[in-house]
């Protein structure tokens, strides 16, 4: 592979170097701004052997090369246009400029809840060990694992530890990671976090119950009471509260003095915050948290064959506008809420969907590269990465992504109408079943079967109809 030569070809294919302004790159693609997308030549860009798709989301061109190889591609192609190194943050704030107020949204989502999410899918996963063991009715009638052999019950409980440690103090992973893309300090971020889950307060989960028993305690403030209650599980409290928090700090760095900064600035900004997270902040984001959730479980109790239907039919059109990065917070928000998700188990079986039409592609196919390309993507879609599937392959043909929406939403409307459920946010692919309660493994493996079989068929018969030389 002349990666000299080729990266040349992506290149001109952009519309030159002068038409680059600013390029990084994650682990699977390049990420550019470019001063004018109306320049790119998609075509001859997917020609380019390295290429294995490119799309544009939230301001940035991006060109799917693949792990490992985008490295390399990346040095080359810094040097034969000379722009300099950029952060993805410098790229993001750089494009930023092009994104309307939606897009932006959308943005600040991803940019805080991305980083927490390899803490949460682990999580997810250790979580699902544990249901396992712990569970009746999977290795013996009425029994679990733990209760026929009770030596494993010490391993179990420790999984369980480590597992639930991520959503115990989830408003410190969130409020870590939403002041530091606020602008503050996010070590303040994970202390405001804690806070909102202090073990003196009111477990969030026990709210429900004190309320009916008329048990909250609360804080006398001068004849002003306050709720003295968690926010354990809870999105929108620490979102919101991270903002001012940041924001606060900012406005008390530009007026105090750099002498008395460290003795001033984060007391007064924690006290701040805090006071007004316990007070105005937690309550009314607690009641809307609670509202989005109601309405939710609400539409997929009375209306789930639609729900289902919808959600599935158009979780992949989320990705492709980038949109989809708004459901990780309703996912968190719903598992904190009620225990679990029914959103989730349909993100699943979306990419699988995908994958299932990139298969048949590679089958169908009868060029040689396009057949390895269309083999590694069904491979990583299956365990959780579409991009390259999506992007390289049936947006690329378009009828293989259209063929995997219907069966994403015919595998979406099955469960959703059994009421399958995840106790959390896994790896969206196969392994997916890890985060499923387990009394639903079966409709959930039955609709794995629905998102495996009928975007195949559907891809297959359409492919072979068109003869697909690519």
């Amino acid at each position: 592979m002349d990666l000299e030569k080729q990266t040349k070809e992506i290149i001109e294919a952009i519309g030159g170097k002068d038409n680059v302004d600013v390029a990084t790159h994650c682990v699977t693609r390049l990420r550019l701004g470019l001063k004018d997308e109306g320049q790119v030549q998609k075509d001859r860009l997917e020609q380019v052997d390295l290429v294995k798709g490119s799309f544009s989301s939230n301001g940035q061109f991006q060109i799917v090369i693949g792990q490992g190889t985008v490295d390399k591609v990346y040095d080359e192609f810094i040097k034969q246009t000379g722009t300099g190194r950029a952060t993805k943050e410098e790229v993001k704030a750089k494009t930023a400029e092009k994104q309307n107020p939606l897009q932006k949204a959308i943005k600040t989502l991803a940019d805080i809840f991305i980083p927490i999410l390899p803490a949460i899918v682990t999580a997810g996963l250790l979580m699902g060990i544990n249901n396992i063991l712990a569970n009746p009715d999977i290795f013996y009638d009425d029994q679990s694992f733990i209760q026929v052999h009770p030596e494993w019950a010490g391993i179990a409980d420790m999984i369980n530890i480590i597992a639930n440690t991520a959503f115990t103090f989830l408003p410190a992973l969130i409020g870590w990671s939403a002041v530091k893309r606020f602008g503050g300090n996010p070590l303040l971020g994970i202390v405001l976090g804690l806070i909102l889950v202090h073990p003196d307060l009111l477990n969030a989960w026990a709210y429900g119950e004190a309320l009916k028993e008329g048990t909250i305690p609360v804080w006398d403030l001068f004849g002003f009471e306050v709720q003295k209650i968690g926010y354990q599980g809870q999105v929108l409290p620490v979102l919101f509260a991270s903002y001012v928090l940041a924001k606060t700090e900012i406005f008390l760095k530009n007026k105090v003095p750099d002498a008395f900064q460290l003795l001033l600035v984060a007391p007064i900004t924690l006290l701040i915050t805090g006071f007004l997270s316990f007070i105005l902040i937690g309550p009314v984001m607690f009641a809307i948290g609670n509202w989005i959730t109601d309405g939710l479980v609400s539409i997929f109790d009375n209306f789930a064959l639609l729900g289902g239907l919808i959600y599935g039919g158009l979780y992949a059109v989320l990705v492709v506008t980038g949109m989809h990065h708004t459901f990780l917070a309703v996912d968190i928000q719903l598992i904190g809420s009620t225990g679990s998700t029914f959103l989730w188990p349909i993100l699943a079986l979306s990419n699988i969907a995908q994958g299932s039409a990139t298969l048949a592609i590679a089958l169908a196919s009868k060029n040689e590269k396009f057949k390895g390309l269309s083999y590694t993507s069904w491979v990583s879609a299956w365990l959780g990465i579409t991009e390259p599937a999506m992007f390289g392959v049936n947006l690329r043909l378009k009828y293989p992504f259209y063929c995997a929406l219907i069966g994403s939403a015919a595998a979406g409307l099955f469960i959703a109408t059994q009421q399958v459920r995840a106790s959390s946010v896994g790896v969206g692919g196969v392994p997916g079943f890890l985060s499923i309660l387990p009394e639903k493994y079966i409709p959930f493996f039955i609709g794995m079967a629905i998102a495996i079989v009928v975007p195949f068929l559907l891809t297959f018969v359409f492919a072979k109809r068109r003869g697909t030389e690519v």
